[in-house]
């Protein structure tokens, strides 16, 4: 009788999932208070495969008001003692929240785009529990003091996983101390900047002269500076599409605009700006990170030397650029335009082998997604349809899915999608199944396939444009669970940020969506 009472357990656990997921549907207004997942706030998880720092074990995560307080593995259990409250997984992979360090949530301004409610459900319901919003693509971007304070007011009541906020550097605010610093202390977790045209117009390129100011200030915070590291080496370099003789519905069209001499010349650059970071130079204490990185021959070497010398220097990489190579992409399916491009087939073999051995940090989502108008889809016009990629839900099952081949671990994926990110933001109470650590946890079976058909429950606002959309992966979350922390009321007391250190401010929520 005790053996089906613990087979059944975790169906009933699922079943109780799937009605909180009805009862988010129509409750609209979220806080503490109301939101109970449980009904104790003291209660085991336990599974043959938890993702630990020290490695997978078998055992169990005891979780006390929202704070992981004990971790035991199955052979150093007491038999004897009874344990109450104990939710079993079985087989099912617990893993730390992963935390997306780059998302376009469009919000305020551009919600049509995608928005809070819709964004932050797709991150929940692909194992998301905290991600961090970029400061353009909404409307006003993100770059003082009172553009964040909108962005605040827009999440209120309005997100399902933690959300922190990255703060832009712009022309307008680079050389303005007293401004940045205004930002940073409203709560920006660090700074963002583009060093080639944004697409944004109130979000204008950069030069390394904003980008060293930018250093400077944040070495004081120890918060770190994103750049979009593309620029144009020649404006009036001739790219070969100008005679009109090229297909704009040909993705070749549009590689040959964006170049990997562009991510080379941008990080040229940058490698000489970050040797300011390292132990006794005059940017002490700050930390450039390149967002998004595609080309892994000539830019990835820079950074690999750059790092060797000490500079205070990461670098992400995004599970497009791991999981498509340019021969793939069809003619007028503008639903794979981003940039910097996805690239070809050696290419992304190339950032494999970086990413599994190091070289590259981390990974991100950067889901930039839009309306499907913008997105051309009609008339499949590369060079017209914006750029970026919707992905946000989809992210933990992608890389599991194409790192196979690979031979990726459970660890790694811990490592690329959880610690790093964790740290780059921050959050220090984040990112690991440890002692102490808050209990974002997601909870997954890698052994489930999942076919992202019409009949799949997609949250993203607009599936449609998702180049995901018609593939079948691996890793398929049982169920999404986000336990509260002590930061809930920082929704609609935001100031009290200052509780949370120096690192900057996260929104937090409460969530449970099943998949």
């Amino acid at each position: 009788m005790e053996a089906l009472q613990w087979r059944l357990f975790p169906l009933l656990t699922l079943l109780l999932s799937f009605l909180l997921f009805f009862f988010f549907q129509y409750s609209p207004t979220l806080n503490q208070k109301q939101c109970s997942l449980l009904p104790y706030q003291h209660y085991w998880i336990a599974s043959k495969r938890i993702v630990t720092p020290q490695g997978v074990i078998s055992g169990l995560v005891e979780v006390k008001e929202g704070k992981i307080v004990s971790i035991v593995k199955k052979e150093e259990k007491d038999g004897k003692t009874k344990l109450e409250n104990v939710i079993d997984y079985g087989d099912a992979v617990v893993m730390p929240g992963l935390i997306d360090v780059h998302a376009h949530l469009d919000d305020p301004g551009r919600s049509e785009w995608e928005g809070f409610p819709s964004g932050t459900k797709a991150a929940a319901a692909g194992g998301i529990t905290t991600l961090v919003d970029m400061p353009l693509n909404s409307f006003p971007s993100t770059v003082s003091r009172e553009t964040l304070e909108l962005k605040l007011k827009a999440a209120e009541s309005r997100i399902y996983v933690d959300v922190g906020f990255w703060g832009g550097l712009v022309p307008e605010n680079a050389f303005n101390k007293s401004a940045l610093e205004d930002l940073l202390n409203a709560g920006a977790l660090g700074l963002k900047s583009f060093m080639c045209p944004s697409g944004i117009n109130d979000f204008p390129m950069t030069n390394s002269s904003h980008i060293k100011e930018g250093l400077s200030v944040l070495a004081k915070y120890r918060r770190p500076l994103l750049v979009h590291a593309e620029k144009q080496p020649d404006p009036e370099t001739n790219l070969g599409i100008e005679d009109n003789s090229n297909d704009a519905r040909s993705y070749s069209t549009y590689l040959k605009t964006r170049p990997p001499s562009w991510e080379e010349a941008a990080i040229k650059d940058l490698v000489t700006l970050t040797k300011d970071t390292r132990i006794g130079a005059p940017a002490e204490g700050a930390h450039l990170h390149i967002v998004h990185l595609s080309d892994s021959s000539s830019s990835l070497d820079l950074i690999k030397e750059a790092k060797r010398g000490g500079d205070s220097l990461t670098v992400e990489t995004c599970p497009h650029y791991l999981a498509f190579s340019a021969e793939e992409i069809r003619d007028g399916d503008t639903r794979f335009k981003c940039s910097p491009p996805i690239r070809d087939a050696v290419n992304k073999e190339k950032l494999w082998k970086a990413l599994v051995e190091g070289d590259l940090d981390m990974l991100s989502s950067d889901h930039s997604p839009t309306t499907p108008e913008l997105k051309r889809l009609d008339d499949g016009d590369f060079l017209k349809a914006w750029g970026g990629i919707s992905c946000l839900q989809f992210v933990l099952p992608v890389t599991w899915s194409y790192g196979q081949k690979y031979g990726v671990t459970l660890e790694q994926m811990a490592l690329w999608w959880s610690e790093r990110p964790a740290k780059l933001a921050g959050q220090k109470l984040k990112g690991a199944i440890a002692i102490g650590n808050y209990a974002d946890i997601v909870v997954w079976n890698p052994d489930v396939d999942i076919d992202l058909d019409d009949s799949h429950h997609v949250y993203i606002k607009h599936p449609s444009i998702s180049a995901y959309m018609g593939t079948k992966l691996s890793g398929k979350p049982v169920v999404f669970r986000f336990w509260p922390n002590n930061n809930s009321n920082l929704i609609t007391k935001w100031l009290t940020y200052a509780s949370l250190g120096t690192t900057g401010l996260i929104v937090s929520s409460f969530s449970a969506l099943p998949h």
